[in-house]
């Protein structure tokens, strides 16, 4: 029985992002690897083989149309292919179909609203919300996920906006610290220390040393810490117990 054989000209790729530049009144694509290409653009990947699928410049890559030597040379000047992927990968445009939008918009707030409930919690209990009622929140809030940044650096905008548009009560969980003095520095400084505390938990003074333990905002951290690096000259201490202080009561 004879074989089908595919057109030479037809690639057949899996797990392809095409990233498309317009220079020159010319269209020119890329195949790379997916991820890669946003690894290759922040540095974390710096081997360009490990980011393309086939090192060449195409005007189609899906009909395995090859760019012209010719075209190239006008958009680009006389570059050499290496240098013209690499400014391609730099400038140009990531390729999605839609349900792959979709798909990688919903993981992304998935992503948004689970670092969102770890720093966050309800201000009278003072214990997490589940993911799930993040995610309606930041619906009612009408919140939009940026597509081109990654999760983390989205969560202090989503919290502020969950704060001013949404009806959930939220905050960002408390930071449990301990600081430390000299007993002959406490006296100038206690009350400084204290005042970046929402909740003092231990206050005790020592044969030699004055220590606090204190739940603050996160906010307070660097506020206590350059306090201390600029009266203290390296006497005192300051120590972070639990990055998210949360209720540990049970749920009735």
């Amino acid at each position: 029985m004879p074989q089908i054989q595919q057109p030479s000209n037809q690639i057949k790729l899996t797990n392809v992002a095409i990233v498309r530049l317009k220079k020159g009144g010319k269209r020119f694509e890329i195949a790379c690897y997916k991820n890669k290409v946003q690894e290759w653009r922040t540095g974390v990947e710096t081997n360009l083989d490990d980011v393309l699928q086939i090192n060449n410049v195409f005007v189609n890559v899906s009909k395995g149309e090859v760019a012209k030597s010719g075209d190239l040379q006008k958009a680009f000047g006389k570059m050499d292919v290496s240098n013209i992927v690499k400014e391609i990968l730099k400038k140009g445009e990531v390729q999605v179909g839609e349900k792959e939008r979709d798909h990688d918009l919903t993981s992304l707030r998935k992503e948004i609203a689970t670092l969102v409930a770890e720093k966050c919690v309800e201000p009278a209990t003072q214990r997490p919300y589940p993911v799930g009622m993040i995610e309606k929140a930041m619906t009612e809030a009408g919140y939009s996920v940026k597509q081109n940044k990654n999760a983390k650096s989205q969560v202090s905008e989503c919290i502020k906006i969950l704060q001013s548009d949404s009806t959930l009560p939220i905050q960002r969980a408390r930071m449990r610290i301990k600081v430390s003095l000299p007993v002959a520095d406490a006296p100038k400084l206690r009350e400084k220390v204290l005042a970046g505390a929402e909740t003092v938990e231990r206050d005790e003074t020592g044969e030699t040393e004055w220590g606090v333990t204190m739940l603050i905002d996160p906010s307070q951290f660097r506020v206590i810490n350059d306090l201390l690096q600029r009266e203290c000259n390296g006497r005192g201490r300051l120590e972070t117990l639990t990055f998210t202080a949360t209720s540990t009561a049970g749920t009735s």
